[in-house]
């Protein structure tokens, strides 16, 4: 399984961006595929996933409400809308799936990993 993110910029507090993450690969079973993020000096945070299985979505409380995640079956894509974007948000964000469990929020639960893409924050 390979992901790739992309979408990653900068942008001023308040602003929008839309994250990709393209999966190629086949993927057996229920999995989630998730977004983390990771900002300089800390650890991996988890920010939301979605099931393979229902589609339903979960997310971080800092991201509740502002972000959302949305899929398109037919290109292996998910996406991650994320709006009324603030400084703290600022952190490189990774796409990634977790097999064998379609509700992980664990960095350890997640086996594929993409590269990264950096989203900056300015206020």
């Amino acid at each position: 399984v390979q992901l790739q993110a992309s979408g990653g910029g900068s942008v001023q507090a308040g602003g929008s961006l839309r994250l990709s993450c393209k999966a190629s690969g086949f993927i057996s079973g229920d999995y989630a595929i998730g977004w983390f993020r990771q900002a300089p000096g800390k650890e991996r945070e988890w920010v939301s996933s979605m099931s393979s299985s229902d589609g339903a979505t979960y997310y971080g409380n800092s991201v509740k409400g502002r972000f959302s995640m949305s899929r398109d079956d037919a290109e292996n894509t998910v996406f991650l809308q994320m709006n009324s974007l603030k400084a703290e948000d600022t952190a490189v964000y990774y796409c990634g799936v977790a097999q064998g469990n379609n509700a992980a929020i664990k960095v350890q639960d997640y086996k594929y990993w993409g590269q990264g893409t950096l989203v900056t924050v300015s206020s």
